[in-house]
């Protein structure tokens, strides 16, 4: 286990939601969640960033002193740094020195169990790697030893520039290849039209416990940060019978690097293929607001931020009632579910219906009856209401999704059979 000291600055003036202590605490939950021990811990107050050692070379020189004292391994800045002041601050406090993305980099490299996410990592770690290399100084030399050096799997990450560029060549066409496999499949799945509901939320928040909780689908559940990379799809049958499709995402967190949300787009893309978002908010936290605005800024940069939302405040059963009530008005119509105890999971229920119903439309149709495939389908996906047998067709009178309606109408016009009221 690493010893580590960790860096936040404090520049008084900037505005936001996240205070210095509070960035800090983050920090520090990311740095225990690679696995590291914590040291030591400076909030460093300066105007702005020094260009050439980000936090000045006497407070660099500070922490030399530290690192010395605490017999520290690696130092964290809770910011990312240039290759130049990476490489200066190496040589002032005399231990490798690495940032926020590649401690992120680092928990997702340990994380990633599919092929598609290890890739994806690994891509998103050389990229990062690539433009810095010649910054580098201690950190060059023991790549592939500790927290911000590993690739996914423990693999020794590359470090010569030619070899890199390979490498990332390499796995852009990995990537391509199982993103065509991945749409082959999104696309089996939408033969069903069932409605997909992506389970969005701040790392940490209780996604994969929800998930687990609705479906027992078996997803790793534990409260650590980013304990999902991989996303995970589960078909599920609400209360009224219709059948939808939920999918479990890689948590969210505040100042992720535009670099790392392209890097992890195909991951995403469950979230911007999603019919409704059903976005987890930890309301046990005492930053809860500002991790909504965190979510909301990530659906901005995967544009999208105007999919139906319904907001689900977790984990009610750590937070006082009282408390409870106050906070919720500061949600838009939330739902306050515990999905560990799996308590109010009907107002759940009720609201994804509601969302439901208004996708929904009355019909009349007239099925030959020889189209045992859309038969199955209505009896699959909508609410049959009357059903009765004329000459060699089934009238039915039924409550349909608008899109399976529409796909059925379509079906039947190319076959010069449709026959709707």
């Amino acid at each position: 286990m690493e010893k580590a000291i960790l860096v936040t600055l404090d520049m008084c003036e900037e505005n936001g939601p996240w205070s210095a202590k509070e960035k800090a605490a983050e920090l520090r939950d990311l740095a225990m969640s690679s696995g590291a021990s914590i040291a030591h811990e400076i909030i460093a107050i300066r105007g702005k960033p020094s260009p050439a050692h980000y936090v000045g070379t006497g407070k660099a020189g500070e922490i030399a002193e530290l690192c010395a004292e605490k017999n520290a391994s690696v130092v964290i800045f809770n910011n990312d740094l240039s290759g130049t002041q990476q490489k200066n601050l190496e040589e002032i406090v005399n231990v490798k020195t690495i940032d926020r993305t590649q401690l992120i980099l680092d928990i997702f490299a340990h994380r990633a169990k599919s092929s598609e996410g290890k890739i994806q990592v690994e891509l998103a770690q050389l990229l990062y790697l690539l433009p810095r290399l010649t910054g580098f100084g201690i950190m060059l030399s023991r790549l592939g030893g500790g927290i911000g050096t590993r690739g996914p799997g423990e693999q020794k990450l590359e470090v010569n520039k030619r070899t890199i560029r390979a490498r990332i060549t390499k796995l852009k066409k990995d990537l391509e290849k199982l993103n065509v496999q991945r749409l082959t499949r999104r696309k089996q799945r939408e033969k069903f039209s069932l409605l997909k509901i992506a389970i969005i939320g701040y790392t940490n928040s209780g996604k994969s416990t929800l998930l687990n909780a609705l479906t027992g689908s078996g997803v790793i559940a534990r409260d650590r940060l980013f304990s999902t990379l991989d996303p995970t799809i589960r078909s599920f049958t609400l209360p009224n019978n219709q059948k939808v499709i939920f999918s479990d995402t890689v948590g969210f967190l505040s100042h992720l690097p535009h670099h790392l949300i392209e890097s992890f787009k195909a991951t995403l893309e469950e979230v911007v293929n999603a019919d409704l978002l059903l976005h987890i908010v930890d309301i046990s936290h005492p930053k809860a607001k500002a991790m909504e605005k965190a979510v909301f800024e990530v659906l901005d940069e995967l544009g999208a931020r105007e999919k139906p939302i319904i907001t689900v405040l977790n984990k009610i059963d750590r937070i006082d009632p009282t408390d409870l009530r106050e906070i919720s008005g500061e949600f838009t119509e939330p739902v306050r579910i515990s999905a560990l105890k799996k308590a109010n999971f009907e107002e759940l229920f009720d609201r994804i219906t509601l969302f439901l119903s208004r996708t929904i439309k009355r019909v009349t149709l007239y099925l030959p009856q020889t189209e045992t495939r859309l038969i199955g389908l209505v009896h699959e996906r909508g609410n049959v209401i009357k059903k009765e047998y004329i000459a060699d067709k089934i009238r039915f009178e039924v409550e349909l999704p608008i899109s399976i309606y529409e796909k059925i109408k379509k079906e039947l016009r190319e076959n010069n059979s449709l026959d709707t009221k």
